[in-house]
């Protein structure tokens, strides 16, 4: 009861907060939007930034962390598009973007604050280092994956491709903060301190503008429809993925304490607002897209709770 108190409600109850102040409509869906651009492109990547830049790449780039939250992230889309596929009877497009629903947790806006809450500031080097190529690796896989689905493999398809990835990478503003930071980092480039300290400001007002809009963006998702394919988004994102996160971590890769912690809860975070974007882009199972958003950030108020009490 203590983790549910101190270190999920305090998250959610920001978020509900932007919830509540939105569905009052005491403010604007423009506002909220504004919110979030300003949160996302700009405060967290510098967040992001920040945070790379003074890592410490060789003690906290282990490959076995890698290994145990991406095998599990990519068994997620497996299990979705599958499900997708052969159960529900999805086209291919839709199946891809349940698949990426299953894929992307939303490593940030909860992952980074729950750890911090649970385990301190000190805890989320793992957290981290996770993010560092989550946005490239996932988005990478998602794009080509839609690009061949819905192209079927025509030769046009093949040459723009490897660009359209590409460029979806390299103009991402948390690929951006990640970059510069890892330039700092391995350069061994010190800021002035009145740079750096203007570098923390933005830092500090990342989470919380990002969670207060998340709330507020919340409030445009509907649970309807589709129930059976959102209940198992919602099962691979918050079961599934940590499940197999935890199981390679604890025996096969033999992952410490603080990876563990940082791998399976990022693992076992809903999808991001991220998937529904994605989905939204190519206008392919969008309903499912948004309530599974809404649906797997609600009850993850109590699976996260448990996941705290299975871990060390």
């Amino acid at each position: 009861m203590e983790a549910l108190l101190d270190v999920i409600l305090p998250v959610f109850l920001v978020i509900g907060y932007g919830y509540f102040v939105a569905w009052r409509g005491w403010i604007s869906e423009g506002a909220v939007d504004g919110l979030m651009r300003f949160a996302q492109n700009f405060a967290v990547p510098v967040l992001l930034f920040r945070s790379i830049a003074r890592l410490d790449l060789a003690a906290n780039f282990d490959p076995g962390l890698m290994l145990a939250f991406y095998i599990g992230a990519f068994s997620g889309f497996a299990a979705g598009f599958a499900g997708a596929r052969l159960i529900f009877k999805r086209p291919m497009t839709d199946s891809v973007a349940i698949g990426f629903c299953c894929l992307f947790s939303n490593s940030l806006l909860l992952g980074l604050p729950i750890t911090e809450r649970a385990y301190g500031p000190e805890a989320l080097a793992g957290n981290y280092a996770i993010i560092s190529i989550h946005a490239p690796i996932l988005y990478a896989f998602g794009i080509a994956a839609m690009e061949l689905a819905r192209s079927h493999g025509t030769a046009l398809a093949r040459r723009t491709l490897a660009r359209q990835i590409l460029a979806s990478i390299v103009k991402n503003p948390l690929v951006i903060g990640i970059a510069l930071g890892f330039a700092v980092n391995l350069g061994g480039i010190e800021p002035p301190e009145f740079a750096w300290s203007a570098v923390q400001m933005m830092a500090s007002a990342a989470l919380p503008a990002a969670l207060f809009g998340l709330g507020g963006t919340l409030v445009r998702y509907r649970p309807e429809g589709d129930m059976k394919a959102i209940a198992m988004v919602a099962a691979i994102s918050l079961i599934l993925h940590p499940l197999i996160t935890w199981g390679l971590g604890k025996t096969v890769f033999g992952l410490t304490t603080d990876q563990l912690r940082s791998a399976v809860l990022t693992a076992s975070m809903a999808p991001g607002a991220n998937a529904y974007v994605f989905a939204n882009m190519y206008g392919a199972a969008r309903r499912v897209a948004a309530s599974s958003v809404l649906l797997a950030t609600g009850l993850s108020i109590l699976t996260v709770w448990v996941w705290l009490a299975v871990l060390p």
